[in-house]
């Protein structure tokens, strides 16, 4: 099922769909996508950025044997995999060398066992978090904050670029890090972009547009370990429930549905 165009409906639908999505995610990274000792749970999240998908847990040990739970490069961890080399691929790589509704949002926070550390978030944008400057402004900071505090983000902004984000989303908050300036391909205005907290901090970037399929995109739990995480799944469970008279809406603004 491709992207829909979200700015045909209103906030509130798109907040229900946004609920359903953190959902279906939830339930995707619960039924074996995370390492073992992860879980994922639904939280109100009050203030800040809102983060939708919450991941916390102590990092497995770095000089594990591969091939065991918690392991280095390709270990098999109950059906999630932890990738060390070759880093994922996205269309671009930076590297940083040198509003009622948004406040509604609910997180899904993904705990440890033991320790309850955060190491990773996961985001979907809502038109609140664009739709002024002090929304786009307390987005783009906490983004850097929990960066800079060693939490890796993974991005997910099905909305097209405003006049407070020109060149979308992951611009505004690249700019927080470096001066390497991003661009978003003219054909694809919708944003995906997953971070690395580690040094140097690292985006990978997946520009994508109404009518697409989602690709999967990676979720990093340490600087070089990460799960691919699939999206496109998850989608559709969640655009299912939403009303038949919205999705009738949103079917007819769709090339390709």
């Amino acid at each position: 099922m491709p992207i829909h165009d979200w700015t045909r409906v209103d906030a509130g639908i798109f907040h229900h769909f946004h609920l359903e999505w953190m959902s279906t995610l939830s339930r995707a990274l619960n039924g074996g996508l995370l390492p073992p000792g992860f879980y994922a749970l639904a939280e109100q999240i009050a203030g800040g950025l809102h983060p939708d998908v919450l991941t916390l847990g102590e990092s497995p040990p770095s000089s594990a044997s591969p091939g065991s739970n918690g392991s280095g490069a390709g270990g098999e961890l109950n059906g999630g995999v932890a990738v060390a080399t070759p880093p994922p691929r996205a269309r671009f790589v930076m590297k940083a060398e040198d509003e009622e509704y948004a406040r509604k949002s609910r997180a899904i926070a993904i705990r440890h066992s033991s320790g309850d550390r955060v190491v990773a978030l996961i985001e979907i944008v809502s038109p609140g978090n664009k739709s002024n400057r002090h929304g786009l402004r307390s987005f783009v900071e906490k983004a850097r904050e929990f960066l800079d505090a060693g939490i890796h983000l993974l991005i997910l902004d099905l909305f097209p670029p405003g006049p407070r984000d020109p060149q979308g989303i992951h611009a505004a908050i690249w700019a927080e890090f470096s001066a390497e300036e991003f661009t978003l391909p003219p054909d694809k205005p919708l944003t995906l972009a997953a971070y690395t907290a580690g040094i140097p901090k690292t985006a990978y970037i997946e520009p994508v547009a109404v009518g697409d399929i989602l690709p999967e995109m990676p979720l990093f739990l340490e600087p070089d370990r990460h799960i691919s995480l699939p999206l496109e799944a998850p989608y559709q469970s969640a655009f299912a429930a939403v009303p038949a008279r919205w999705r009738a809406v949103l079917d007819l603004t769709c090339p390709s549905a």
